[in-house]
């Protein structure tokens, strides 16, 4: 049994999405399938077929939340005192070595990473790059156009 890393603010939106499928969603397909049963024939009626694999849809969801949930360890990084070292949770300022680039990302859990909002996946290359190292670390990082470098600026302990 793996434990799924998540932060404190993700934990909470997955919570928030649970919530709403479980009260609103589930609910609204339930409705949708009883109307497409009261219009007859089961067999050709192709608002009962989207509506019942819209709930598979939605069942399959709620129990991948719950698994993830049950299984979460929800890590508060201002809870932990600043080492300067790289962690689960922590805010990272990297310069791009090459180009002089400088770049700030959060790491966190698979379903929170969005790069547009400068989250990246603990699985991510560059985050495992990054885990255990402190500042002022050069790190190399593989990627599918080759090997970058970064040097590790500032770690930061910030709330979500």
């Amino acid at each position: 049994m793996s434990r799924v890393p998540m932060t404190v603010a993700g934990e909470q939106t997955l919570r928030n999405e649970l919530d709403r499928l479980k009260s609103v969603e589930r609910p609204k397909v339930i409705a949708s399938i009883a109307e497409a049963r009261a219009h007859g024939d089961l067999k050709e009626n192709a608002e009962y077929h989207a509506a019942r694999e819209q709930q598979g849809f939605i069942e399959a969801r709620i129990r991948d939340i719950e698994y993830k949930l049950s299984h979460a360890q929800v890590i508060d990084v201002t809870a932990i005192p600043h080492t300067g070292k790289v962690i689960f949770g922590v805010t990272v300022e990297l310069v791009n070595l090459e180009t002089d680039e400088e770049v700030s990302y959060k790491i966190v859990g698979d379903d929170e990473s969005d790069i547009k909002q400068r989250k990246i996946s603990i699985n991510s290359p560059i985050a495992r790059s990054l885990i255990g190292k402190d500042e002022g670390d050069v790190i190399t990082v593989e990627t599918p156009a080759g090997v970058i470098e970064y040097e590790l600026l500032k770690v930061q302990h910030l709330a979500d």
